[in-house]
């Protein structure tokens, strides 16, 4: 009788952070042979650089939902529907087939168990290897018989999806937007831009806008009481305004809503806001003119303001509002067409996790740029909630599971890593984030490893000093 383990058919332990390497493990699938995998590939990840779309038509200013309704019946076959989620109780294709199991399908299962299965050996991917090394034999024993590994499947060769998509937020981390000075003002410089965007590792390219050619754009960030002059370079076919969402103006002439507080935007035309970064906190700048489509089709982005400090933004924070932080993690969701429902532009299996080791803080941003409220749910760990809007919440700060984020309210959550394993993490609106085909759409995970020398070594794979 074969005996052969799951465990079996992958590599033997791996080493501990800082011990020599064994040498009879095969460089693909060693902890420095992924990571030397992954940083090749963390190099694509972090350029964020997309090609623009092609030249298209003059604009149509509707509003595309992200619940269309059916086709009606045609004597000729129906075209292939969009891939992108929709309200319906399941989501409308919103990745490619799956990969074909190269083993019988497990009795009693069905092609959907294999289809679900699939998503998340994506967002794994050659990571697995790995997970031996950091939570120890007898828990990867049981994550290699989940995963299916004795199929020797394609994704376990493979970068996990999110590292095979550009991520403004990893590359706001390696290379952040940049400002010049003029005096003791600081200018940043944005471009408006037709481009093209994956929403997964599989999915095709959707047609989107973006600014400086990103979805989310890049993450301005300042200190409170700076000065700052932001020039927005307009290289759309249509108008645009944009909207720095929760600053208290003393000019409302630099409140951005055309026809209200300036005229929009003509394409290849600059504009320049000019105001003094205030109040401290988790802000966005977003298009507030045509709004509805042009948010939707991607130009928002995070806009984070540090509390005044004369030591560093972290001290600031903790001061402000009474609890520090070892990471920050910056989380825009949307759920209109093209991309569906999205964290930071992607849709699982191509979000990126919330990584952490055992004993540390992360601060997560939550930001809703769409149309709906998203009940944002953590595994395993409790997220202590401690600013609305910006705001310090005090001695109301409260702990929860499940926060829920109304559009343009942005919630400051930062949650003590606990628990080492692998936790969801996601929107509670069930048909945000699976159907008979498994997760997509609103998921991520919280990776809480053993030590930060594990974090250290996934960050050095995707090119995250």
């Amino acid at each position: 009788m074969d005996t052969t383990t799951p465990q079996d058919l992958l590599p033997p332990s791996l080493p501990e952070p800082g011990a020599p390497e064994p040498g009879a493990l095969d460089a693909s699938l060693s902890r420095r042979g992924f990571l030397r995998g992954a940083a090749l590939a963390g190099t694509g990840l972090v350029a964020a650089t997309v090609a623009a779309c092609a030249p298209a038509a003059a604009p149509t200013w509707t509003f595309a939902t992200s619940n269309p309704l059916p086709a009606p019946a045609t004597p000729t076959p129906a075209p292939t529907p969009a891939a992108t989620p929709t309200m319906s109780m399941g989501p409308a294709s919103p990745t490619p087939a799956p990969s074909q199991p190269t083993g019988d399908i497990p009795a009693g299962w069905s092609e959907h168990d294999v289809a679900a299965r699939t998503v998340v050996r994506r967002f794994i991917g050659n990571l697995a290897p790995a997970l031996k090394g950091i939570y120890g034999d007898a828990a990867f024993a049981r994550l290699a018989d989940i995963l299916g590994a004795a199929d020797n499947y394609p994704e376990l060769s493979q970068p996990p999806a999110f590292a095979q998509v550009p991520q403004v937020v990893l590359t706001d981390l390696t290379s952040p937007l940049t400002p010049t000075l003029d005096g003791d003002v600081k200018v940043f410089e944005i471009t408006v831009d037709e481009i093209e965007h994956r929403i997964d590792e599989k999915m095709a390219p959707v047609q989107v806008l973006g600014y400086n050619k990103a979805w989310p754009g890049p993450t301005i960030r300042a200190t409170e009481g700076e000065r700052l002059r932001v020039k927005f370079t307009n290289n759309l076919k249509e108008t645009t305004g944009v909207h720095f969402h929760g600053i208290d103006f003393e000019d409302f002439f630099m409140d951005g809503v055309p026809f209200v507080t300036q005229k929009p935007i003509p394409p290849g035309e600059t504009f320049t806001y000019e105001f003094t970064a205030s109040p401290a906190g988790s802000m966005m700048y977003h298009s507030h003119h045509n709004a509805t489509d042009q948010v939707g089709r991607g130009l928002l982005a995070a806009f984070i303001i540090d509390p005044k400090d004369d030591r560093d933004p972290r001290a600031a924070y903790a001061k402000k509002y009474g609890v520090g932080y070892d990471r920050e993690y910056t989380w825009i969701s949307n759920d209109t067409q093209p991309g569906g429902f999205t964290i930071n532009g992607h849709g699982f299996p191509a979000t990126v996790p919330v990584i952490a080791a055992v004993g540390e803080k992360v601060l997560i941003r939550f930001m809703n740029e769409g149309i709906m409220m998203h009940p944002w749910h953590s595994h395993g760990n409790t997220m202590r909630v401690v600013a609305r809007d910006g705001r310090p919440l005090g001695s109301a700060s409260f702990d929860c599971d499940t926060l829920g984020v109304n559009p343009g309210e942005r919630w400051d959550a930062v949650i003590t890593a606990e628990r080492a394993g692998l936790w969801a993490f996601h929107c509670h609106i069930l048909p945000h984030v699976e159907g008979l085909d498994g997760m997509f759409g609103m998921v991520t995970a919280l990776v809480v490893v053993p030590e930060k020398a594990h974090v250290d070594a996934i960050y050095k794979a995707l090119g995250i000093g």
